[in-house]
């Protein structure tokens, strides 16, 4: 049970109800077809334990009452409809929109634990849904990972607040770092975002080349114009491509102006977070 309970930490929010379908007993829940507007994106996911609770989030709680409640009565997958155009006059969405909803009372535990494997080792993975649903494959991307480099509060505030939010975050102060060195044991795939937070900015040059190099959705360093002039001119005479150096945010974060360490922390994550839900297209 412990290890079960460190994989689901490790997997959260879309990929929590999919380690959870990996346990017997454990049905699934997904949305396959969504009519009007509605909080949650298609193929959003909730896994149901055989005593009614849920893991996974695909409303305000109402919704995942009934579902618990229905799936009690079944044996077999089936598409049903929630809200707008149900049958059932007795359930309707706060939204007035209409959900289709797979539910499958015994998932594929194979296929699932297969997903799960994938994920953890930060592959994409896709997962088959049974019967006649509009949707026949679910695809789920590695959770979204941070490294921060820097120094100082502004460091110290993006790690607490990716902790609370749930993010994996490798926050690396300068004392661990070698000045003009790159990071070691350290590599950015496609679904990491790399942020610098230094105030001395001649720290980042070998790290920004190094994530540059790199397949990270997301590259930012904070600073004001006359730091990135310095950083861009620095970049250049390492022979850094002009195109790969207008990849770097600068300056980082939705908020223009920020004056605190956890104001900043806040806008930067905003939007890495924003970023990285558009890769699902």
């Amino acid at each position: 049970m412990q290890a079960e309970a460190a994989l689901q930490a490790q997997l959260a929010g879309d990929h929590a109800a999919l380690s959870a379908a990996c346990e017997p007993g454990v049905g699934l829940c997904t949305i396959v077809g969504i009519e009007g507007s509605f909080s949650r994106k298609l193929g959003a996911q909730l896994a149901v334990f055989p005593d009614g609770s849920t893991v996974g989030s695909l409303s305000d709680g109402c919704l995942e009452a009934q579902l618990a409640s229905d799936m009690r009565t079944m044996t077999a997958a089936q598409v049903r409809r929630y809200g707008a155009g149900a049958q059932a006059i007795d359930f309707r969405l706060p939204c007035g929109g209409g959900l289709d909803i797979l539910l499958d009372p015994v998932p594929d535990r194979a296929a699932c634990r297969e997903a799960v494997t994938k994920l953890t080792a930060r592959h994409v993975a896709r997962l088959h849904l049974p019967g006649t649903a509009p949707i026949r494959e679910r695809q789920f991307q590695p959770a979204l990972r941070i490294v921060a480099f820097g120094e100082g509060p502004e460091l110290a505030a993006i790690g607490r607040l990716a902790a609370a939010m749930g993010l994996e975050c490798d926050a690396r102060d300068k004392t661990a770092l070698s000045l003009g060195s790159l990071a070691k044991d350290c590599r950015f795939d496609r679904w990491t975002a790399v942020v610098m937070l230094f105030h001395d900015h001649e720290w980042e040059a070998p790290l920004l080349e190094q994530a540059l190099s790199s397949e990270a959705f997301y590259v930012g360093a904070q600073g004001g114009e006359r730091a990135r002039i310095q950083r861009t001119l620095s970049l250049a005479s390492r022979n850094i491509e002009e195109s790969r150096i207008a990849r770097i945010r600068s300056p980082i974060g939705l908020i223009p102006t920020c004056r605190s360490p956890e104001t900043l922390a806040l806008s930067a994550l905003a939007e890495m977070v924003g970023d990285y839900e558009r890769l699902y297209g």
